[in-house]
């Protein structure tokens, strides 16, 4: 369970978010050595959704994400060490350096995985919700999805299935305004998100993303709920991806986005008040040791087989 001093939590919330952020970061640093041989969907300016709602999670409560996953992978406990072998294509990684970073697993953290494909883990997190049920087995079903996810029939058809059901399912949706480079306003009609949840028969809230411990407060309220055995939950919270949609750069210059509109958005930097709550040189010496460690582990781990990566094997028990 999280701490429950307020101080305490807020510091726990800025150590994580500072520690994904580093880690992306380095990511981004050095993937021009062209090590990194698969695409990377970061979440520079988004971690405060992950960290908050992972921090409201038990060890028993499941997660699965889509193409940006690192930091809700993170936030969950997965090992570093097995995701950055993962981008490298190495053995050692999270899915034997078959998948890359859209393809992250770790059972021991109950992250089950993520996939590329928008909306792809949608129906798997309600089946497994439906198991669970089925099992009597306790545990919560989450899903991080973006506003694009719920463009998709499958969101509202798993909608419909989990509150008829009264599933003990939660949905987080990170709003950052943009599908690739196509603005929110140009994929979906003025309208409540959070509405159409509620119209399925969900709980809804929304709240400010880059605010970890509104986001901790608004997900505990909603697995509360869940837990009482009251039905699924929708979260909407509104946060903003710093980067390019896909790789280590910015691509402002685009013309997507707009300067000013950037610039908002990065005094909005959920870690802007981190130094209030931790002692941030201790925590990036210490952070920074961690990186170094994980990046050398999979620099020196060996590539896959090409016995282990053979249509013969991949469904090898």
């Amino acid at each position: 369970m999280p701490p429950r001093a307020p101080k305490l939590l807020e510091g726990a919330l800025y150590s994580n978010m500072l520690r994904i952020r580093m880690i992306e970061e380095k990511i981004a640093e050095l993937y021009s050595e062209q090590e990194m041989r698969c695409p990377v969907h970061l979440s520079v300016g988004q971690e405060g959704v992950a960290v908050g709602v992972c921090a409201a999670l038990g060890k028993q409560d499941t997660v699965m994400s889509g193409h940006r996953a690192h930091a809700h992978y993170l936030a969950k406990g997965g090992s570093l060490k097995r995701m950055i072998a993962e981008i490298y294509g190495k053995s050692t990684g999270s899915s034997g350096g078959r998948g890359g970073s859209m393809h992250l697993i770790d059972l021991e953290a109950n992250f089950l995985g993520s996939t590329p494909i928008v909306g792809g883990t949608i129906p798997i997190v309600v089946g497994v919700a439906w198991a669970n049920k089925m099992k009597n087995q306790k545990g919560v079903s989450t899903l991080f999805h973006g506003e694009a996810a719920m463009e998709e029939g499958v969101w509202h058809e798993a909608m419909n299935f989990a509150a008829l059901h009264e599933l003990s399912v939660l949905f987080v949706c990170e709003n950052n305004l943009y599908s690739v480079y196509t603005p929110l306003e140009q994929r979906q009609p003025k309208r409540s998100r959070v509405n159409l949840a509620r119209a399925h028969g969900w709980y809804g809230d929304t709240g400010n993303g880059n605010k970890p411990l509104e986001v901790y407060r608004k997900t505990a309220k909603a697995l509360a709920h869940i837990r009482a055995g009251k039905g699924p939950a929708f979260l909407e919270f509104d946060t903003y991806r710093w980067r390019e949609h896909c790789g280590p750069n910015y691509d402002n210059a685009l013309g997507y986005r707009t300067e000013e509109e950037f610039s908002i958005w990065q005094e909005r930097d959920p870690l802007k008040h981190a130094a209030k709550f931790i002692d941030e040189n201790a925590a990036r010496k210490a952070i920074n040791r961690e990186i170094s460690e994980a990046f050398e582990f999979a620099k020196q781990s060996p590539f896959a087989k090409k016995s282990d990566i053979s249509v013969k094997n991949a469904y090898a028990p």
